[in-house]
């Protein structure tokens, strides 16, 4: 067991974590760190937490809101990137931590490998699959672009369809760089499939997302997960123009036709109005010829039918005679088929008596009957079975609420027994606690009366206090004529000085002698000599 140090200071738990906190960070104060980011974390607040490690560290960081709304890139885990801050504690968890103010990518490689690495992911989900993109429609009545509403883009793409085929625009403004442009640009996506068909909007027929040309940083958004899920999901055509002729996005992957610029994907999405009036009017010109060919050859042909066809007297002639000659035997028949009809009507005459309905009643009679004397005997049969189960059912009930009212009386005498326990175990417990309280009052007073001035005073000393009640402890605190109390054991006196003498203790007190064992002089004793 190791030995106590009692000259050791007390500290909090609060002092020490603090105290460790203004030591580091006036060790270090400002540093400069790279690291692969891990466990990302983009809190509701604003605030931003994520872990910079290496092959064999891991450092906690935290970047505040302020800071990061200047964050160009989407952070995520394995990101290589450089950052600065301070170095600080969290009391709260007993660790230590990075305050992050800048943060940028560790050269344009580790965007270009995070680039790669994702394309290959998305490419094995088939998002980039050539099957699933869909073809565009020939004249979109509405097309909806997806940009920032203040930049040239949006300009250039108006004045392209307007120059080409106008059609009728949506304009969805978004941010196209920084921080939430990729949750704006995938809002815009999915809010544009969002659209009902026939609605107070116009559900567009074809989407474009554009945007101007820069830096690998600047079109990052486009290269957002989201986003590239977002365009690979639309229900809607896509077109995707997002900077110039040598930028590659991700988006361009998924979208359905990629253009080079802006200005290309609106020369896409339409056809060249004036192109296309050349040819209706050429197709026009070769459907009428065509017509007009098809007439004169189905005029020939009916002239030649013409010809072959019989003359009206021709085709009439056979059927009229047939007319004719079922004219003339009509009468006959009609007379040997009423004789016909007679001849039964008679036969069943003959069959409808009086005794054939009385007998065909007394056999429905005896049917009737021999019914009810059945439904009468089935009725009682299920009368009995119903008595038989619920007689059955009440006996069950009846043992299952003695059974009940038992369980109840066991349970309650249970609880009876319990709570005279703990009333026995509450007053036991009452007493002991009193006798212990009682014990520390004692011993209270003991050490109390030990300690006190007054049992001084009854060994014969005496306390002198002036007037206001503080006590006189050396005769320089005595003046002349100052009245002062005498408090001894057994009560107090007025006093009043009349000369004052200042002499030294040695003088007026006997000597002392010396203490057994001791070496030199020692204190004196209120206990005597």
């Amino acid at each position: 067991m190791n030995e106590l140090r009692p000259n050791l200071p007390e500290l909090t738990v609060s002092q020490l974590a603090f105290a460790l906190k203004r030591t580091i960070e006036e060790a270090y104060g400002y540093v400069r760190v790279r690291g692969e980011l891990g466990n990302v974390k983009y809190h509701s607040s604003g605030h931003i937490y994520l872990d910079l490690k290496d092959n064999s560290a891991c450092l906690a960081g935290v970047i505040w809101r302020t800071t990061a709304t200047r964050i160009r890139i989407t952070l995520e885990a394995g990101l290589e990137v450089v950052v600065t801050g301070r170095v600080t504690t969290y009391p709260g968890q007993s660790k230590y931590q990075i305050v992050i103010e800048t943060l940028e990518p560790a050269g344009l490689g580790a965007l270009m490998a995070l680039v790669e690495e994702r394309k290959k992911r998305l490419a094995a989900a088939g998002l980039f699959d050539a099957a699933r993109k869909k073809p565009l429609p020939f004249l979109p009545a509405v097309i909806g672009v997806i940009t920032s509403p203040s930049g040239a883009v949006i300009r250039d793409i108006l004045h392209r369809l307007a120059d080409r085929f106008p059609r009728r625009v949506l304009l969805w403004p978004v941010k196209v760089q920084g921080d939430g442009s990729a949750e704006q640009v995938t809002a815009a996506i999915r809010g544009f499939n969002a659209l009902a068909d026939g609605g107070r909007i116009p559900r567009p027929d074809l989407l474009i997302v554009a945007r101007g040309g820069g830096s690998l940083e600047d079109l990052w958004s486009f290269n957002d997960e989201t986003v590239v899920r977002a365009a690979a999901e639309s229900d809607i055509p896509l077109i995707s123009g997002v900077g110039h002729e040598t930028d590659v996005t991700l988006i361009d992957f998924a979208a359905d036709k990629r253009a080079p610029t802006p200005t290309a994907a609106a020369e896409m999405a339409v056809p060249v109005r004036a192109d296309l009036l050349l040819r209706i009017d050429s197709l026009a010109r070769r459907s009428i010829a065509c017509w007009q060919r098809g007439q004169q050859g189905r005029r020939t042909e009916l002239r030649a039918a013409v010809r072959a066809l019989p003359t009206e007297e021709g085709l009439f002639a056979l059927p009229r005679q047939r007319l004719d000659h079922a004219s003339g035997r009509l009468p006959r028949a009609l007379i040997a088929n009423a004789r016909l009809h007679r001849m039964g009507y008679s036969r069943i005459a003959g069959r409808l008596t009086i005794q054939a309905l009385g007998a065909h009643l007394g056999r429905e009679r005896k049917q009737l009957s021999l019914l009810a004397r059945r439904a009468e005997h089935c009725m009682a049969i299920i009368v009995e079975r119903r008595r038989e189960r619920y007689q059955s059912l009440s006996l069950r009930l009846g043992a299952a609420r003695f059974a009940y009212v038992n369980a109840r009386r066991a349970r309650i005498a249970r609880g009876r027994d319990r709570l005279v326990a703990l009333e026995d175990r509450s007053k036991l417990a009452v007493l002991t606690a009193l006798d212990q309280r009682a014990a520390r009052v004692e011993r209270a007073g003991r050490l109390l009366a030990a300690v006190s001035y007054r049992a001084v005073l009854a060994r014969g000393f005496a306390l002198a206090r002036n007037i206001s009640g503080k006590p006189l402890r050396n005769a320089a605190a005595v003046g002349v004529g100052l009245r002062f109390d005498i408090e001894f054991s057994d009560g107090r006196v007025r006093a009043l000085s009349e000369a004052r003498s200042i002499a030294p203790a040695t003088e007026a007190l006997p000597a002392k002698p010396r203490r057994r064992g001791g070496g030199g002089e020692g204190q004196g004793s209120l206990f005597g000599t």
